[in-house]
């Protein structure tokens, strides 16, 4: 499966279920669906998109108690993702709220959540929205211009270059 999505832009699931039949392995839909989330593998806009391999370790597959190899292949996961899905970044009181297009919040929050922030003590995420939940204004103030700088240059308020796509009303 991954190198399938490593030697081709794979665009849905039913795509990449063709692929892994052309190959020989037929597989029903909900695995495909379980082995991409335990996989790590996001879908951005251009198609299913790979984890960053894990650095390597001494003693692979143990949790350090502190060292810093994980925190840093978590930092890199969050930043790859904040750049690649988040459109804007506002803070509102101790609450930070991040904005994605459509389906592209629940990887990002993911990322979020395996970075473990401290200013962060809880992650809300819905379709294209996710909420973070800071110790404080002061920290969320911190944590709203700490994401905006993954974002890259021009990250401001509601990031208009990247906002201009249209929207889907989520009122019936």
């Amino acid at each position: 499966m991954l190198r399938i999505i490593r030697e081709a832009r794979v665009r849905s699931q039913d795509e990449l279920q063709r692929l892994l039949r052309h190959r020989g392995y037929p597989a029903a839909q909900p695995t495909v669906s379980r082995d991409l989330r335990e996989l790590g593998v996001a879908k951005g806009p251009a198609g299913y998109v790979l984890p960053t391999p894990a650095p390597a370790s001494p003693a692979a597959g143990l949790r350090p108690s502190g060292g810093s190899a994980p925190a840093a292949h978590g930092e890199e996961k969050l930043s790859r993702a904040v750049r690649e899905f988040v459109l804007s970044v506002e803070p509102a009181g101790s609450l930070v709220v991040l904005r994605t297009p459509p389906a592209d919040a629940p990887p990002v929050a993911r990322a979020i959540d395996e970075a473990s922030l401290p200013e962060i003590v809880g992650t809300i995420s819905g379709d294209d929205t996710i909420f973070l939940a800071a110790r404080s204004a002061s920290a969320a103030a911190a944590l709203t211009r700490r994401l905006r700088s993954l974002i890259g240059p021009g990250a401001k308020s509601s990031n208009a270059s990247r906002s201009a796509q249209p929207r889907r009303s989520k009122r019936s």
